[in-house]
């Protein structure tokens, strides 16, 4: 693909899968603490995150935005046509990620033509909170892995469809942004009580701590995100997930920390959320670390 990716020891590409209107790989790098990088793309770029991001991972639009304004990284970001991303992270370690890169002539008339970037399509492309964005970027991945007769046909549906809904979420953040939605230091209320996932928040909670109705609550943040809060906290539930099983917690030790009431609970939230079991997940990882130990020349 045409983008930079994080800056690293090395980085390698399976999955990968090209038609005519689009290309998509599953991404492993190296990457090296305290780095910075530049994502651009002549045509729409999607990233998400399979492993967490490294610590502290954060981009911004310096054209739009200047140097000094840097927002923190969702696990889907997407990067605009003619819109570089610059990229800064502070923790390294191994990075794995799903790369889509949209190459109709839907895709880059609507996202690269047609859309206004203003500010806060920007700031929502950082961190594409969409659930259905989401399934079809790991269905156009499991076509990736395991091709069939049609694929290709199946592929270029999904990448139109994938388009459409971009265009929809985006346009959402615009008018939900006119229309007004959560003031900024309520967000940031929530998003700093939702670092102590151990007790879910409640929807009174959250309505409490930003002194308006639970009504308010829950119109006002779809209409800011594009989604439910309920879809937003398990969000942030699955990526702490996702940490403490890269730091080779064990899959009860995770439920435990995570509040779910047993350990198949957990089980069937994770893989609902990201087609994977807890286990496949930590395997992954294992499979991750041993190839660039590998690569590094280093024995295990």
């Amino acid at each position: 693909m045409t983008a930079n990716a994080w800056t690293g020891v090395g980085e390698g590409t399976n999955a990968g899968l090209r038609v005519s209107s689009v290309e998509i790989g599953l991404v492993h790098a190296a990457v090296v603490p305290h780095g910075r990088s530049v994502w651009s793309c002549g045509n729409p770029l999607l990233d998400l995150s399979v492993t967490p991001r490294p610590v502290n991972a954060r981009g911004a639009f310096v054209e739009k935005w200047g140097g000094n304004r840097f927002e923190k990284l969702g696990d889907i970001v997407l990067v605009p046509p003619g819109h570089p991303l610059s990229v800064r992270w502070d923790g390294g370690g191994i990075q794995s990620s799903i790369r889509c890169e949209l190459k109709g002539k839907l895709a880059l008339q609507r996202l690269g033509g047609q859309l206004e970037w203003t500010d806060q399509r920007l700031r929502a492309a950082m961190d594409v909170s969409s659930h259905t964005v989401r399934l079809l970027l790991r269905r156009l991945t499991e076509e990736a892995r395991s091709p069939r007769r049609d694929s290709k046909l199946l592929v270029d549906s999904i990448a139109t469809q994938l388009t459409i809904e971009l265009c929809r979420y985006l346009e959402s953040v615009q008018d939900d942004h006119v229309n007004g939605g959560l003031a900024a230091w309520r967000l940031r209320l929530i998003d700093e009580r939702l670092q102590n996932l151990a007790v879910p928040p409640t929807l009174v909670e959250l309505a409490a701590l930003c002194s308006i109705s639970v009504r308010q609550l829950t119109r006002g943040f779809l209409k800011n995100h594009g989604c439910t809060l309920g879809h937003y906290v398990q969000h942030h539930r699955m990526e702490t997930a996702k940490k403490l099983l890269w730091n080779e917690g064990s899959v009860k030790a995770v439920a435990m920390a995570l509040s779910f009431s047993s350990t198949s609970s957990f089980a069937y939230a994770f893989r609902r959320w990201t087609g994977i079991t807890p286990r496949q997940f930590q395997q992954r990882v294992l499979r991750s670390n041993e190839l660039e130990m590998r690569r590094d020349g280093t024995s295990l």
